[in-house]
């Protein structure tokens, strides 16, 4: 019975994704679309100073053979032979940064993670060289401004500060990449042959890149000043890149790459001109396909690389709208907080008051990034009475998602010219009904999940076995597998959905020129800081002799 299940299954497809929270395997179903089985691993995120990301590479990686194990023993638990595991995608965090040495297979330095913010005096310098500090000045080439979410600034900081990568850089021992290109060299052979290619999706996102051309730009390459022999092989988003070289799936191919909001928009299956999905991770993205046309953003979207799914098909492109601090916002509730003990537990807190009673959260921790792209603004939580608990400021964190999603669909519908009618959304947090009741109240229109919710995973692995010498995966519209869905309709009328709305922009203005980039640069946001040292010592006695006076006169 049990060798008559494994032949049912038929082929099967196995997705890796690399988050910026957490690591995960997955493993569908080629024929029905169906996850069979999976396993998750969270990841530490370092913050050595105020605005600093990091992550380690090597535990990255670790997680990545972690999680591939630990799925391959539940599928052998569930009698299901892992040797129909046929091919591998790979779907990840964007922009992350990575550099290391290919004598070694060593990583050079942390991670820098897309939400870090200490390139923004990198950016200040590199906006000079611009006539105007157009942060625009690229976005015909690139899709993408100026910024510090970007990879070719974080690669910019790292080869200005970093002693070791500029000699491994000098001896030709350098490689930098993205996650995936970190992952799919280590897991491809590393140092012993190791393939060190990108997708053309990741590499869209490093500023590098020309959009049209799908080429590295040697003119933005020579703007940054990266040399080019560092950068990876690019590739489109389906075909075969390499084999595993280890564990219990070693010769099974590595045949898809998608970074992760682009496999997302594959999962959701937006193949189609104006098909539009968000997703709710870290961060927040709406991306909408625009078809075989870059569309560019008169309302600070931008311009980006949806997929290409084979090396002779045609590439395609999509708007997007990014935001920082979307599941971000309920880990440092968390674990900065304390007002949680588990992520799943604002639901239940947020739906105790069903209100935020008033009080405003723009959780900016990092900036504001679409529609605004303003690096100075900083988190605010307005709004306080007596009254305001820690329920409060637990709805109020969900709806700032919502908030920020409602600018981001609002953006798209100017650009696009015709309004989306519903919505398709996917991610961790999408389980939270709360929120998603809340995103259909404040859009004024349905909000449309998924039953099975890993569209991201799902995108990597549609891409990884439709991939040609793979074959067992099809992405004709006839053969895709039709999506049972949970729809959330607005429950509020448009007028209070508007008012709420408006006092948010009212608190998102409040939000903005709070950083400069001095403080970002060198993390020290010390009021003493500022404050030559002996002015500090004598303040410092003289406060000392004022509470022991104090003290002294209250017994």
């Amino acid at each position: 019975m049990a060798a008559s299940n494994r032949m049912m299954l038929g082929p099967l497809v196995g997705s890796i994704d690399q988050g910026t929270s957490s690591t995960r395997f997955l493993v569908f179903n080629a024929k029905t679309s169906e996850l069979l089985s999976h396993h998750q691993v969270e990841i530490a995120q370092k913050f050595p100073k105020e605005g600093w990301v990091e992550q380690d590479p090597k535990e990255i990686l670790s997680s990545v053979h972690e999680c591939v194990e630990k799925t391959c023993e539940k599928l052998q638990q569930l009698n299901i032979d892992i040797t129909n595991i046929k091919a591998i995608g790979v779907s990840n965090q964007r922009e992350t940064t990575v550099v290391w040495d290919k004598t070694t297979g060593e990583p050079l330095y942390n991670a820098i993670v897309w939400l870090d913010l200490r390139t923004q005096a990198t950016v200040d310098r590199l906006l000079k060289k611009i006539p105007g500090k157009n942060k625009s000045f690229f976005k015909f080439r690139t899709g993408l401004p100026i910024s510090t979410y970007f990879s070719a600034v974080k690669l910019r900081w790292l080869l200005d500060n970093v002693e070791e990568i500029k000699q491994a850089v000098d001896d030709g021992r350098a490689m930098f990449g993205t996650i995936d290109s970190w992952l799919i060299w280590s897991l491809t052979g590393g140092k012993n042959g190791g393939v060190h290619c990108t997708d053309v999706t990741n590499a869209s996102r490093t500023m590098l890149f020309n959009i049209h051309s799908l080429e590295w730009d040697p003119e933005l390459c020579q703007f940054f000043d990266i040399p080019m022999e560092i950068l990876p092989k690019v590739r489109s988003s389906s075909e075969i890149y390499g084999l595993m070289k280890s564990g219990a799936l070693t010769g099974v191919p590595i045949s898809g790459c998608l970074g992760d909001q682009s496999a997302a928009l594959v999962g959701q299956m937006c193949f189609q001109d104006g098909q539009a999905k968000n997703t709710y991770g870290t961060g927040c993205f709406l991306l909408c396909n625009t078809g075989q046309k870059s569309v560019f953003s008169e309302h600070g979207l931008l311009t980006t690389i949806a997929y290409k799914l084979g090396r002779d098909k045609p590439v395609c492109y999509a708007l997007e709208g990014s935001v920082a601090i979307a599941g971000a916002v309920v880990r440092w509730l968390r674990d900065n907080l304390g007002i949680l003990k588990t992520s799943q537990e604002v639901e239940k807190l947020a739906a105790e008051v069903g209100t935020s009673y008033g009080c405003y959260f723009v959780p900016a921790f990092s900036g504001l990034y679409a529609p605004y792209w303003e690096p100075s603004a900083r988190g605010i939580i307005c709004g306080l009475t007596q009254f305001t608990n820690k329920n409060h400021i637990a709805f109020a964190a969900l709806e700032a998602v919502c908030f920020q999603t409602r600018e981001l669909l609002d953006a798209i519908n100017k650009d696009c010219g015709v309004p989306l009618n519903q919505l398709q959304v996917d991610g961790g947090m999408t389980n939270n009904k709360v929120l998603m009741q809340l995103q259909s109240d404040i859009l004024c229109i349905p909000v449309v999940k998924p039953s099975m919710p890993e569209t991201t995973a799902l995108g990597a692995a549609m891409a990884a076995g439709a991939a040609e010498g793979v074959g067992i995966w099809s992405l004709n519209p006839g053969d895709l597998t039709a999506v049972t869905c949970e729809r959330f309709e607005p429950q509020i009328n448009p007028e209070e959905s508007e008012i709420r709305f408006a006092r948010w922009k009212k608190a998102v203005m409040k939000s903005m020129d709070w950083a400069t980039s001095d403080v970002s640069s060198n993390g020290d946001s010390s009021i003493f800081s500022s404050l030559p040292l002996g002015l500090y010592i004598m303040s410092s006695m003289i406060m000392l002799i004022g509470a022991k006076y104090i003290s002294g006169s209250g017994n």
